[in-house]
This record gives C-alpha cells, structure tokens and sequence, in this order.
C-alpha cells in the first residue's frame, strides 16, 4: 500500500463518453466495406458571439482564438492567457462572464471522394455543453439542449470534397433561461443560489437544463458555468450496414455454466447475411468459447443477437470476496474484403441483487453479489474538476486506487456532476470497487412538462446502454435527494403552499413518472440485471423518505442540522447509510496552492472563498468541531491537523458502528472521497490526490477483520466484524492502560468469527476499564490472528481535551529497505494520531494518523526520489498533546 502520491497536474484526456463506438476502417480491406470514422479534433477556433455585450470589457474574446476540442471556453481561454485559474486565491469571480456569454467555435476538415462515395454521413458530436446548435458549410444540422446526450444529423448532403467548414454555437444556459424564468409564475425549487448576483435569489436556472449542477456552485466547490464541445467530434459514413451498438447480455449464471447473449444493433438498407464470429478469451486470456454462423439481418434499425454459452465460469466478485475475473468477447461481422464491423468487449460475469427482506428492524437494503451479502464499505464520490475535459486517466486511476488500498468496495457517484468516461468503469471493474451510479439529478425539483421528460429518458438510455457492461455498476439511482428534499425540507414545504395543492399534485406526478417510471423503466429493458432505486434516500417508493428502517439514509444532524456531536453518529441505526460527512482543512501544502504566501487565518479572505458551506461561514463551524474536542489549537498548522483527526475520528466512529450493526446496517458511504478544487470541504482526499487523516483511518476502520470497542453512556461494547466468507480462528485481547503503557490489567478470549457478521463479545462500564483515573487511563482492544493484531480500537474516558496527555517523546530511526526506507517509530508515552509530514518534499508513507503506544514500536515504508538525509531533515511529527495548546480545560 501507498500513501498519496506527490501532487499533479489534470492533463487532458480525450473522452470516449456517449455511443461512439469507435467503427474505424480496417487496413487492407476495401474502402466500400468497413464503415469509417473521420475524427474531427484538430484546427478549431473560438471567440466571442458577434454582439456579446461582454465584447467591450473583453475585447481579447473578440478574435479568433485556439480552441482545444474535446474542451471548454474556460480552459481555452486559460490557456491564452485571458482568464486568470479560477482555484487560485479569489479568482472564482473573475472568471464567472465566460458563462454568461454567447460562444462560437469553428474548424475546417478535409473530405475525400471516397467518404463523399458512401451512401450515408452522418456528423456526431459526443458532448455539447450545452445549449447549441451545429452548422455545415453554413447549413444548420441540429440543436443541442442537453449535456450528457449523444447529437448526431445526416451530413451527406451538405459535404463537399475538400475543405468543409463547422461552426459550433453555444449559448449561455443563463441567458438563455432567465428571461423565460422570469414570465413564469413561479421558479422550482433549485439548490444554491449564485454568490455573484448573475440569476435572482430563489429563481435558479440549473434545473431546467440538463447540465452538471454541480458547475453552478455548491457547498463544496465553485461556481464555474462551463461552454464547449465538451466530447468528441466525429464523422462517421457507410454504405449499405453499420453496427451501431454492441451488447453481451448475461442470461443466467451459475457454477456450470454462463449463458450468455450477443446483441448488436444494426441499421442496414436492406436485408443481407453477413457471417458472425465470436471468440471469447477467458481471464487468462486462452479461448474458452467460439460461435461462427451466419447473421440474418433484415432491413432497417434493429437488434440481432444470438446466444453464447461459457462452461464451467469464472465470476467477478468485489473488492475483497473474491478475484475480478474477466472474459474478452470479440466479434467479427463479415469476413475476408467484407468485414462490416469488429468490436471487442471485457464482461465480468456476476449476479447482483438488492435484497429488501423484511426482518425484525424493518425492510432490509443490502447488495448480494453472486448470493454473498456484502457490506458496503466505502464513500461518495463528486465530480473530480470542476472541468471534466481536463480529467486525465491518471487522475482517476490515484482516486479509485486509493479507494480500493483504503479498503473500500463500493462508490456511489453522485447525482449532481456527470456521467463518467469509460475508462472510470473500467479501472473499477479491475479494482472490484462496485459503483452505485445516480442519474444526474442532483437535488433541484424537476419540470414536469412531456418534452423535459423525453430529453432525459433519451439521456438515461445512451448512458445505461453505454455503461451496461460494466460489472461494477450495481445499481442505477434515479436521484439525489430529489424526494427528500420534496417531502421534507423547509424551503420545498414553504414553496408547496405558495402554489397550491393543484400545481403541486402536478409537480409531484412529474416526478413520479419520471423516478418511478421512467427510468425505471429504462433500466429494467436495457439493463436487466441490475437494481434500480427511484431516489436517495427513500425508501423505495414515493413515499416518506429518509427513514431509519427501511431503504437509505443520508445522515446530516452532525455537521449540518443541529450541529450534534459525533458521538450522535451511534444514536441512528440505520439500513444503509449512503450520505454523513464531516469537514476538515487539506494540508498547509495545499492551502498554499491556492492561498500563495502569507499568513493564514481560518477567517481570512481566502479561506473563505474556499470554504463553500454557507457562504464561509463554514470555517466558522468547523472551529466549533474542533474546539468542542481538543480545545484550543496551538497555532494555524495544529488547528489544520486537529481538523483532520476530528474528521477522521469522527467519521470512524460512524462506520465502525455500521459495521458493528450488521446485519441490521449493510452499508456505509461517508461523504465524500474527492474534491473538484482545493478547498476545506468533506473529503479524505484532496484535489491534489493527498491523503488526509480520514484516508488512513478508512483503511483501518474497512478492514476485513476489524475490532470496535464504542463507548456510550458510560459503557462500551466490544464486537468483533469478519467480513470473511468463511470462518476466522482468532483471539481478542483486552487491556487497560495508563499513557506511560503500564498494563493495570489485561484479559484474552479465543473467538470463532462467524463469517459475513458481526460478532458482540463483551461489554464493559467505565469503572471496570477506567477505575478511580480516568483522565490518564485507556483500554486498547486487539483482535488477534496468529498471534498479530490485525485490528485495534482505543477507548478513551473523555474529549481529549478533558485528558491528561503526556507530551511524548517520539524517536525516529532510519534504514534502507527495498525501493525507499524503514522508518520505525517508537515512544516514551502514548502518542496519540501521530502524523508524519515532509513539507514541500515529495514522500509515499505506508500508513500515518495512527496511535502509537509505548513498548510498541511502529516500522513504516516511505518511498521518495530525495535522499535519505533530505527525508531525515524534511520530517515533521505532530500528536495530539503538542497540537492543543497547554492549558485547555
């Protein structure tokens, strides 16, 4: 296991989102054959729309301008040098007319006699972001007015050889929604209201639009409107037949065999027969299957399949139950001089079930992969920039692998950012980090008008059938909050009575054709084999949402609501918590990122701009957080670190209560994994790829084995967790402690971990483990394997700054070893989340924020391009004793 990597630029990537499917022709075959893929990437231009009212205050925008495609205005307007990084100290603001102003991109391209031979063209745009419309050589071809959709129109008659000119024309969403907003007679309730004064307070445009929501602001990440051809442009032309989708449906499964069914979607001009070739390559990449046939095709658009049968299979199973198994199908449609189509897919063959039995607490919610209930462990995850075209692959790969090397099996992408590129679902399905994937609904209440409707049902069947392959993907939400937030929260009850309970009626039949229905619908036929579920939370139907009893539950009352504490985290017991977060601040290298040299205060003006919860107010409550338990930091650097142990304490807390809770509770989502920008914000990882203290903890508290020892009301309750499948020989120990590490008293059992459960063992009041001093006293609690610790869990018998912390002295030794260095940690009095840092230096540490107890030497692995003696000298250590300022009752 690594620790984060040293921070990186976002490069581009170029994006494979939409149906594309990629039909190039193939060498050496005749060019009427193979239909053709002509990608249009190269030469464009951008600049202001003739007329703009931003043309005086930008002048620059005016003229041509180099434009990368797939890309935005934004990006390119960086890259020129005319708009300043909008992450950058305040510059959020600077950059906020791009969005409020009309665009237009163009390009030439060259077309040859033989694609102007082909019976049919036809120019497809993966991603127009978002309002737009195409013209070829001065003719309009269509309008665009939604993101996450694939646009395509017959070019054919309007190509010529030679050069060919394309213009692109976007229009603000904002400018062009608002003024039909402001004739209505009300505006649906949205999410979060411009800081900068360009829409009305309470009138938000972003939930008429199918666009990211997230780019309109939120509470952890900046309001940046984006316009661009934000997906691939291409020319596709054919003659007679073209494959346009490409399918493996799974049948059935089961220890025999796999039956399996090959679909393609063709669109031919008349009947034919084509031969069919199927080979299948198993997970060691040897043949396990061939189908060669003939393929009767009949005129017109339509699906063809044919059946496919795997022996003796081999399954993907998630992280940590089983390998991830993958097959290779590969078709050929035509042979010889006359190969129409190949194409190649990697399926994971997997059942999955979300079981909803009724049981002594309610209804169940737990995922069932291959009939193994499993406990999902893991966190939310938001969009990783603010502009998705500069996501590169590497990006991706350093969160999901951190995920997956925190213990992790489960990510649910929320519904306010984009669809992902595939190369997202395909590095989770090597990772078997299952993904439950909302639709992009991230909060706003929906129009409920047929056209609304129709654009997102379109929307929802490119995307499934984009994504269906993937076994990652165990579920398909319909949205974020949506129905909670209907039925529950103040401003949607105030709004309700504002319309009356007609329009109202209306409103909420909306959106239940559109949940309930709609997409479900959408899921059921072109996904069959995976769940669907209308909204999170909800308990299924659209009805009372957010219930403890049955379905998900997004847990705020720590943090947000009434502000509780984390101990309140273990007052809710919940099905599946998929939402519960606490803040914390990145590290002083990433706030120097963004906040340049000074001093830093908490209250300054930078840090709030990067504070999003409540306008910056937030700070003001994440100070309350930490003071509530550590008192008063020492300085700025300490306040940064308590804000990470808070975080990481209080979030472990939660999900080793889930854990400890099963089968009653089945999951735990924290939110969130990531950050789209660096800022203060919820996550355990931040925009430059560094793990915070809640990164380290997670991998501690999601392990497979795991021991929790929780206090409550002057009790605690120690359960062992097996995530096995089958059962674990183990001993538990218990010993209570003085901070100097002196044993008072200690005791060990011989246990039998039940496999897939949690396992009570004892329980224990504050008298028998604290005795007569509880300020200088502790219990740890070890679950032993082989005689090793593969899990531990402190009690403490008050807030740490009610606690007689020593101040410890921690020694330091280094030693070459493998790729990097030892470097092993010991201690004359318990040290509490000890956390190593290295400055500016760039070093990869096993494991950090842990508890280090005297007599118990800890050996860590770093690995670092500097020299042993930079390291040595780089190296910082903070605990909790040093960071809290003497004094604090």
């Amino acid at each position: 296991m690594t620790s984060p990597a040293p921070p990186t630029r976002p490069r581009p990537m170029p994006r494979t989102a939409g149906l594309a499917l990629a039909l190039l022709a193939l060498p050496g075959l005749a060019a009427a054959a193979a239909p053709l893929t002509q990608v249009l990437d190269q030469g464009w231009q951008l600049r202001l729309a003739p007329g703009d009212t931003h043309a005086t205050a930008h002048p620059q925008a005016t003229r041509w301008l180099p434009a990368t495609v797939p890309g935005t205005v934004q990006t390119d307007l960086m890259a020129a040098g005319f708009a300043a990084g909008p992450f950058v100290r305040d510059n959020e603001a600077a950059i906020q007319w791009v969005g409020l102003s009309d665009w237009v991109y163009r390009t030439t391209f060259t077309v040859d006699q033989a694609t102007l031979a082909r019976r049919h063209a036809e120019l497809v745009f993966d991603g127009l972001d978002t309002f737009a419309e195409v013209y070829l050589n001065g003719h309009k071809l269509l309008s665009a007015d939604n993101m996450f959709r694939r646009w395509a129109a017959p070019a054919k008659p309007w190509l010529h050889a030679g050069a060919n000119t394309l213009e692109v024309r976007l229009y603000s969403p904002i400018r062009r929604l608002q003024p039909w907003l402001s004739r209505q007679p009300y505006a649906l309730p949205g999410e979060f209201d411009s800081a900068f004064g360009d829409e009305p307070k309470g009138r938000q445009s972003a939930g008429y639009v199918r666009k990211a929501a997230y780019q309109y602001g939120w509470d952890w990440g900046p309001r940046i409107v984006t316009e661009g051809i934000w997906q691939r442009v291409h020319l596709d032309s054919w003659n007679a037949l073209r494959v346009t989708g490409y399918h493996v449906a799974q049948q059935h499964l089961d220890d025999v065999t796999a039956q399996t069914r090959v679909q393609l979607d063709v669109q031919a001009d008349a009947a034919t027969t084509l031969p069919l070739d199927v080979r299948v390559l198993g997970p060691d990449g040897a043949p396990v299957a061939h189908l060669a046939q003939p393929l009767r095709i009949e005129a017109g658009r339509h699906t063809v399949e044919v059946p496919l049968t795997i022996d003796h299979p081999r399954r993907w199973y998630p992280a940590g139950y089983g390998a991830q198994d993958m097959y290779v199908f590969e078709v050929r449609l035509g042979d010889g001089d006359d190969v129409r189509y190949r194409g190649t897919r990697e399926i994971g063959l997997r059942t999955v079930e979300l079981r909803r039995d009724k049981d002594a607490w309610g209804t169940g919610f737990a995922f069932v992969v291959n009939g193994i209930p499993v406990f999902a462990k893991g966190a939310n995850l938001i969009p990783f920039d603010s502009f998705p075209t500069r996501v590169g692959e590497a990006q991706m790969r350093q969160v999901l692998t951190s995920a997956r090397d925190a213990n992790m099996n489960m990510l649910r992408v929320w519904g306010g950012g984009t669809y992902l590129p595939d190369d997202f679902y395909a590095m989770a399905d090597r990772l078997g980090l299952m993904v439950w994937q909302d639709f992009m609904f991230g909060g706003a209440i929906t129009p409920y008008d047929p056209a609304y409707a129709g654009n997102v049902r379109q929307e929802a069947i490119e995307q499934v059938e984009r994504l269906r392959d993937h076994p990652s993907i165990v579920l398909w939400c319909g949205n974020n909050e949506v129905q909670s937030g209907w039925l529950s929260w103040d401003d949607r009850k105030a709004f309700r009575q504002s319309i009356g309970p007609a329009e109202a009626a209306r409103i909420e039949q909306g959106m239940r054709d559109l949940f309930g229905t709609e997409l479900r619908e959408v899921v059921a036929r072109h996904a069959p084999g995976v769940p669907y579920w209308p909204s999170s939370p909800s308990e299924g139907g659209d009805g009372f949402a957010n219930g403890l009893d049955a379905g998900d539950y997004h847990y705020w009352e720590v943090w947000s609501g009434q502000a509780r504490p984390a101990s309140a985290y273990l007052d809710v017991t919940p099905r599946f918590q998929s939402e519960y977060g606490l803040q914390s601040i990145p590290s002083i290298r990433t706030i120097r990122a963004f906040a340049g040299a000074g001093d830093l205060k908490l209250d300054s003006p930078v840090l709030r701009a990067h504070q999003k919860y409540d306008s910056g107010n937030g700070n003001a409550r994440l100070a309350m957080y930490v003071h509530r338990e550590y008192g008063q930091p020492k300085d700025f650097p300490a306040l940064v670190y308590l804000s990470q142990v808070m975080q990481a304490e209080g979030i472990g807390l939660a999900a080793e209560h889930l854990r400890a809770s099963r089968p009653r509770s089945m999951g735990s989502l924290y939110w969130q994994l990531n950050d789209v920008w660096p800022a203060i914000s919820w996550s355990s990882i931040d925009y430059y790829g560094r793990w915070k203290a809640l990164q380290f903890h997670a991998r501690r508290f999601y392990a497979p084995l795991l021991a929790t020892a929780l206090r409550e009301h002057g009790t605690t309750q120690v359960t062992l967790v097996s995530d096995r499948t089958t059962p674990v020989q183990a001993r538990w120990r218990l010993r209570v402690m003085d901070f100097a590490g002196r044993v008072i008293s200690e005791q060990q059992h011989g246990v039998t971990l039940a496999p897939l459960a949690a396992t009570p063992v004892g329980s224990f009041g504050d008298a028998q483990l604290a005795d007569a001093d509880p300020r200088s006293r502790f219990a740890a609690v070890d679950l032993l394997v082989d005689g090793r610790s593969v899990s531990r869990s402190l009690v403490f018998f008050g807030a740490p700054r009610q606690l007689a912390l020593p101040q410890p002295h921690i020694h330091a030794g280094w030693a070459p070893s493998g790729d990097g260095y030892t470097l092993t940690l010991d201690t004359d009095a318990l040290a509490r989340e000890v956390w190593l840092s290295f400055g500016q230096v760039d070093a990869q540490i096993s494991d950090n924020a842990f508890d280090l107890l005297p007599g118990e030497p800890v050996s860590l692995h770093v690995r670092s391009a500097a020299g042993l003696d930079v390291l040595r000298r780089a190296l910082r250590m903070q605990d909790l004793a040093s960071a809290m300022q003497k004094g604090t009752p």
